[in-house]
């Protein structure tokens, strides 16, 4: 599987990530598509899931109680996400243009089907400077889940996300977690670049990446530069060894970097330079 990802025209899934094709052992993400009328049905087998609406008119029925997932678009509105464990069978309908958004991880059933509300979400704002972005815990700690961890992550443009670069693959003395990037980008026109590398130097790869990319974070370290004026959302679904409270484990810095917390400011050149001048 190459990145990034882009989606396939039409309705129904136009993005799927399972673990066989991203090669690697729990995380599973779709994005599907809907026209006015359409719905869909998901079973979660073995596995709990997270519905989050992208936009449209949408109304998940799960266990006989249907839930209202309408959204005007990430931009504009915060959702309500639906947390379904194994076992179920789930409908989606759409009475308008619409999409939905949803990642899964194996599970033994130990919470039960539940709507999150905006107003249990918590916020933050994250970094400062060039680094400033803010971060919604939409399905985080302390909102229970078994192994699913999602974020939806706001980045101005010129921003940078994700720095101090940090991994969650294994090593570093990290946690082990598996994650995915859905990107939204205004303008469309927008664009921006996302990083994947280690400090062994096995991986390091930079992209480009648009409105509407996937991509999939197999480890590394993986920091996003928005261009100036492409302001950048999205949609993280992670799962992997860190499970119930310990899902709220932080990732490990690169070291190389980490000195920025304590100087996000300091650092920054100032502008016109003053250089001394030259002996003579």
């Amino acid at each position: 599987m190459n990145n990034p990802l882009r989606p396939a025209a039409g309705t129904g899934p136009v993005l799927e990530v399972t673990p066989a094709s991203a090669r690697w052992r729990d995380l599973a993400f779709t994005v599907a598509r809907f026209e006015p009328g359409d719905a869909w049905t998901v079973h979660s087998d073995d596995r709990e899931v997270a519905f989050v609406p992208q936009h449209g008119r949408i109304v998940v029925t799960v266990d006989g109680q249907s839930h209202d997932l309408s959204r005007t678009g990430p931009f504009e509105q915060r959702p309500n996400v639906l947390y379904v464990p194994p076992g179920r069978e789930v409908r989606i309908a759409a009475s308008a243009d619409a999409e939905i958004a949803w990642g899964s991880a194996p599970a033994e059933g130990r919470y039960p089907v539940r709507l999150f509300r905006p107003d249990e979400t918590r916020r933050e704002v994250r970094g400062a400077g060039p680094a400033v972005r803010e971060v919604h815990h939409v399905l985080a700690d302390a909102l229970p889940a078994e192994r699913l961890i999602v974020f939806e992550v706001y980045v101005p443009g010129g921003a940078w996300s994700g720095w101090p670069p940090h991994c969650h693959d294994g090593r570093q003395g990290s946690a082990y977690l598996e994650e995915t990037y859905y990107y939204r980008i205004r303008p469309e026109s927008g664009f921006a670049m996302h990083r994947n590398y280690t400090r062994e130097g096995d991986m390091d790869e930079i992209l480009a990446v648009r409105d509407q990319d996937l991509m999939v974070v197999r480890g590394g370290f993986h920091p996003v530069a928005v261009a100036p004026g492409a302001n950048t959302y999205f949609l993280n679904f992670l799962a992997g060894d860190l499970r119930d409270e310990g899902r709220a484990r932080p990732p490990v810095d690169d070291p190389d970097h980490a000195w920025i917390k304590d100087a996000w400011d300091e650092a920054a050149m100032t502008l016109p330079i003053e250089f001394e001048p030259r002996s003579e």
